[in-house]
């Protein structure tokens, strides 16, 4: 049973009907006594809660009201729904307990989705399954893993996939977040629908919009023809937003409003679009921390993260490491025509040992190299320990260091803080050497916190 609290009759039998027309029981009030009451005595499954009840419009007695229904059932979901929203107001009652929030007039296609995926998610409790038992209900063929703490994740996101819950995947560089994103939308009933990848990290803010909502011809100097949006490509389907903390500000705005209301504006047009996706972000920062020192938006992490799923760094799951490299083995003596490829014992005790900043993609990189370089069908360590050993860049040699014991990220700040150092802390020098432009430089040296000298360019 749905209960829905409003001092407002005409919102109150608006939502009965809709939610009635869907299946579901519903019920209603506009006194918070009574409401409590039934809450005490009925136990709702769901709850739509007005902020407000009389001529005030702070929000502050359907605040009040949140906190006792918490105190008496603290499981049941609850949506907060007002004519008079703000930031601070949502961000307050996420904080509080609630689940969504949503202003008035809402858009039935989202409060119901909002509706379902709440329900879906209280009814489906969590249960211990081992891998055998995960790959026979799920999709899982592409994660290699048996790990308790991975298991316990496959478990979570199978459980999850079929709603429209937000997911927050949070782990290290070479975790493997793009597959568990993968695994979200091919577990869900959008699986044959598209799944649309964005590397927010790779796209400048002047160029957010027109990527991520498209642009009609004209829109800008360049813009010869009309450009089809990244949520529009995504429509029906999942969008998967990697390194989503590293949006500036201005992004994050533009951003939240999509998620928030399901609506845009193609750069260029005055036609607002509406669109029904499901979203899944990835990021190795702390968002949470970001949000406290105010780099990312606290009303966009409440946005994003219904879902969070914190994937372990490989070092934390070495029994994994003999699955993984098995698994490459196998691709790559196919990809390499080596069926008699093998290792031996003793390296592969070895490379459980290693700790592997770099994750599962240092291993395969590892694992790669070394079968490229070796002529031997049985890798034993020494075969590995040569290719993990790094070279550094140095002018007097030339050369790169061996793959694997980088990140990317990695080798970039070097490179900036070498161009830096060349061209004496001069800006505009150094974003020509790199062959960026001055101000895509300025946002690496405020990205990667490099220190400069304003004046001295």
């Amino acid at each position: 049973m749905i209960l829905v609290i409003d001092d407002d009759v005409a919102v109150r039998t608006s939502l009965q009907l809709l939610l009635q027309s869907e299946g579901y029981a519903v019920t209603g009030t506009e006194k918070p006594d009574e409401a409590l009451n039934i809450i005490k005595h009925k136990a709702p499954g769901l709850i739509i809660l007005d902020l407000n009840f009389s001529i005030s419009t702070t929000g502050e007695e359907g605040m009040d009201l949140l906190q006792q229904i918490k105190q008496v059932n603290a499981g049941v979901p609850v949506i907060l729904i007002t004519g008079w929203g703000s930031i601070a107001l949502a961000v307050q009652g996420i904080k509080l307990g609630a689940n969504d929030f949503i202003n008035k007039p809402w858009e039935n296609g989202y409060l119901l989705q909002s509706v379902k995926t709440l329900l879906d998610l209280r009814e489906k409790a969590a249960v211990s399954l081992t891998r055998r038992q995960l790959d026979k209900e799920y999709n899982f063929q592409q994660i290699i893993g048996e790990d308790p703490q991975m298991l316990q994740i496959l478990e979570t996101i199978g459980r999850v996939a079929s709603t429209d819950a937000s997911v927050l995947i949070m782990g290290e560089s070479g975790t493997g977040k793009e597959l568990i994103a993968e695994a979200v939308h091919q577990n869900s009933g959008r699986r044959h629908k598209p799944f649309i990848k964005v590397n927010l990290g790779g796209i400048s803010t002047s160029l957010f919009e027109s990527e991520m909502f498209g642009h009609v011809r004209g829109a800008f100097t360049d813009a010869r023809f009309d450009r089809t949006g990244r949520f529009e490509l995504a429509n029906k389907g999942t969008i998967y937003l990697d390194e989503i903390g590293e949006l500036d500000p201005g992004s994050q705005v533009k951003l939240l409003r999509v998620l928030q209301d399901r609506t845009y504006e193609v750069l260029g047009s005055s036609r607002t679009k509406t669109v029904d996706v499901r979203v899944v972000c990835a990021t190795n920062k702390n968002l949470v921390a970001m949000a406290a020192n105010g780099t990312f938006r606290e009303d966009l992490l409440y946005r994003i993260n219904l879902i969070v799923v914190t994937l372990p760094p490989l070092r934390d799951r070495p029994k994994d490491i003999p699955l993984l490299v098995e698994f490459f083995m196998n691709n790559l003596k196919q990809i390499y025509n080596r069926p008699g490829l093998t290792i031996s014992k003793n390296a592969m005790k070895w490379l459980q040992q290693l700790p592997l900043p770099g994750n599962i993609r240092q291993l395969k990189n590892l694992v790669e190299r070394s079968i490229l370089v070796s002529k031997k069908d049985v890798l034993e360590i020494e075969d590995f320990r040569s290719q993990l050993e790094p070279a550094p860049v140095t002018s007097s040699n030339g050369q790169w260091p061996r793959v694997g014991t980088v990140t990317l990220e990695e080798m970039e700040i070097e490179m900036i803080k070498r161009a830096m150092a060349f061209h004496r802390n001069k800006v505009s020098k150094a974003a020509v050497a790199l062959g960026l432009t001055r101000s895509a430089l300025y946002r690496r040296l405020d990205k990667f916190e490099i220190p400069y000298d304003e004046a001295e360019d």
